[in-house]
């Protein structure tokens, strides 16, 4: 049911435009510190696991890989195994559903 509840919420933050997806867009939000939480696809490419994990860590960013590519896709209505959340208030309550 959470997970469910995650997947609900992350529409609602595609909705409301505090999402980030495509690498170098994610990357870019990293790296500016507005990516509050990134949701890598557990079905995501090693190199790309690795990239997000080792960025992720480095900027002190929660990363969240408990979602298939499947799932997060049809959450935001576009295929994506890759996406950051540039919101305080969607991050915190993604991550408590999450984890």
């Amino acid at each position: 049911m959470t997970q469910e509840q995650a997947l609900n919420l992350l529409g609602l933050a595609k909705r409301a435009d505090r999402l980030v997806t495509g690498e170098s867009f994610v990357l870019g939000a990293i790296r500016d510190q507005s990516a509050k939480l990134i949701l890598v696809a557990s079905d995501a490419s090693a190199n790309t696991h690795k990239k997000f994990t080792d960025k992720s860590s480095f900027y002190e960013i929660p990363l969240v890989d408990s979602l298939t590519t499947g799932q997060l896709s049809h959450a935001i209505g576009a295929k994506r195994s890759l996406i950051a959340v540039c919101d305080t208030g969607f991050a915190k309550k993604l991550l408590k559903l999450l984890t």
